[in-house]
């Protein structure tokens, strides 16, 4: 199946962060976009997470660890791993999920909408 970016709409998450979702039947692909200043507050997932930046700089943080990616890196999250995501630069990039994120077809996704 073939999807393109130009006719998926930007859902507005909050004034900081918008998305544009693909689900596939065993994954889910995000187009995201952050303002400098944007927080993603610290939420888990039973879905692995990949994400690879495009523009801008991310601070990723963890339990034990924080990371920095810039534009061309790609960041690994393991499932159930605690994080939140800090938009050091306005950013774009793609979070790539796997298995589907139900979670956000059902709307449960309350941490992005604050």
């Amino acid at each position: 199946m073939k999807h393109r970016w130009t006719e998926i709409p930007k859902e507005q998450m909050n004034p900081q962060f918008a998305r544009q979702v693909i689900h596939t039947e065993r994954m889910t692909i995000a187009r995201v976009y952050l303002t400098k200043g944007s927080i993603v507050p610290r939420h888990s997932h039973m879905n692995e997470q990949v994400t690879l930046l495009e523009q801008g700089k991310l601070k990723f943080v963890f339990d034990d660890a924080e990371f920095v990616i810039e534009a061309g890196d790609c960041m690994q999250i393991p499932p159930d791993a605690p994080h939140s995501v800090e938009a050091i630069e306005e950013s774009s990039g793609y979070d790539l999920f796997a298995p589907i994120r139900e979670d956000w077809l059902r709307g449960d996704d309350a941490y992005l909408r604050r």
